[in-house]
């Protein structure tokens, strides 16, 4: 059925169905206000990400139906009471936002104005809400109700207007999950000897100064870092992990793993596309996981990586991380892990004196470095099915159903619907 033979008030939607792998296009009814502080929101672009396979493979311990997706972009088509020109004890958007203004979302909501939001960790929200579950709905879909729109949504303007919407939804999520990725580890005080040539502790705040200067040699000046899953978000985790080391001009060695020849091939094109200027001192290949063991072990002498950003988010991709990481390293995990336990025992842990940062992205707080970034590297971030492109193609929701299961199988990059398609 089309958009425009639905009955009045019905609308598309993608609709997942118990137990697992079942997807299906339906009419459902458009979404209305609830709450004073709601947004209905006309979706321009919804994206097909590498989260919604969990759910669609039955691994969420969802039991009952869904409409899919978390990423989207759109235009404002309804604002709830909240919003006025007099909103101002409230986030500044419940002052400002108006109808016909095009937003893009995180994948979660946040109110903005709780502990969690004021100090920037907005996926913890005390509020907060993961869109494409039961009971908030997703964006795979025309129309789409934003609660707590003041503190979640980002609004497109000026200069930012000027990016494609298949550029902007990269930022309801895979953006800035790399992003996070890499901010973990760069930012991570066992990190801070190499970065800073001063050895520990005093590469980092201590209660006195340091009272020896350590010479640091050059093999300890330089980074040697590792991403592991080459999908769009481990793409974007190693464009964000190349592009943050150039401008810190740190000397580097970066080692991105995919098992899928496919993907290990996307990421060269990708890598290939960026400007050799812009590469920075150090670096880069592209392996599989055998050659990835080598080539580290290599590099390093046998010592490891300083930190290996894990973006698949199962127990195979951590034991490869452990595998390659150095005693007193970092993995910085931002893959969705589900029920099995950590492949890990604490005595390994302990061992290793390794240090291990999981858990979701905080988007909203992430969206100007995002935003940024986006600007930046259109080179990689602003084409369409070019060999380079991190999106892949654009397809109707008459098409959900085949990329779900093309997307699953490792089949394809990232996916987009557009919903009047």
């Amino acid at each position: 059925m089309s958009a425009s033979t639905l009955p009045q008030g019905q609308q598309l939607a993608v609709r997942w169905y118990p137990p697992a792998y079942d997807i299906r296009v339906e009419h459902v009814a458009i979404p209305k206000i609830e709450h004073p502080d709601d947004v209905i929101v006309k979706i321009k672009l919804a994206g097909l990400c590498g989260s919604d396979l969990h759910v669609y493979r039955g691994h969420e311990d969802v039991d009952e139906p869904l409409i899919c997706g978390h990423e989207f972009v759109g235009e404002v088509i309804e604002l709830g009471e909240s919003f006025h020109p007099g909103a101002t004890d409230r986030p500044s958007l419940y002052s400002t936002l108006k109808i016909g203004d095009k937003v893009v979302a995180p994948f979660t909501i946040s109110c903005g104005e709780c502990h969690f939001c004021r100090i920037g960790f907005t996926c913890r929200c005390i509020h907060s809400l993961l869109f494409g579950i039961p009971i908030l709905p997703g964006g795979q879909a025309q129309y789409v109700r934003v609660p707590k729109a003041g503190g979640t949504l980002f609004p497109i303007q000026g200069p930012m207007t000027q990016i494609s919407d298949t550029s902007l939804i990269l930022l309801g999520d895979i953006l800035p999950t790399g992003i996070f990725a890499a901010l973990q580890a760069l930012q991570h005080p066992k990190l801070q000897p190499t970065a800073t040539s001063v050895s520990y502790p005093f590469s980092g705040w201590t209660p006195i100064a340091s009272p020896v200067t350590t010479s640091l040699q050059p093999q300890d000046r330089e980074i040697t870092l590792a991403v592991v899953g080459l999908g769009p978000v481990g793409i974007c985790a190693t464009v964000s992990l190349l592009d943050m080391l150039s401008r810190a001009a740190y000397s580097f060695k970066v080692v991105a793993i995919d098992p899928n020849e496919s993907r290990r091939s996307k990421m060269q094109a990708v890598y290939s596309a960026i400007d050799e200027k812009d590469r920075g001192n150090g670096t880069f290949a592209v392996a599989s996981i055998e050659e990835s063991k080598k080539l580290v072990a290599d590099w390093t002498e046998g010592i490891g990586c300083n930190a290996v950003l894990e973006i698949v988010g199962n127990n195979s991709a951590l034991t490869l991380a452990y595998d390659l990481v150095r005693p007193f390293g970092l993995i910085s995990s931002v893959g969705v892990h589900q029920a099995p336990p950590l492949p890990f025992t604490g005595r390994d842990c302990y061992n290793k004196n390794v240090s291990f940062d999981f858990g979701r992205c905080p988007v909203r707080a992430l969206f100007p470095i995002a935003l940024d970034l986006l600007f930046r590297r259109q080179d990689v971030f602003g084409g369409v099915g070019e060999e380079k492109s991190l999106v892949d193609r654009i397809v109707g929701f008459d098409k959900a159903k085949e990329m779900y299961e093309v997307f699953d199988k490792g089949g394809c990059g990232k996916v987009l619907f557009d919903p009047w398609m």
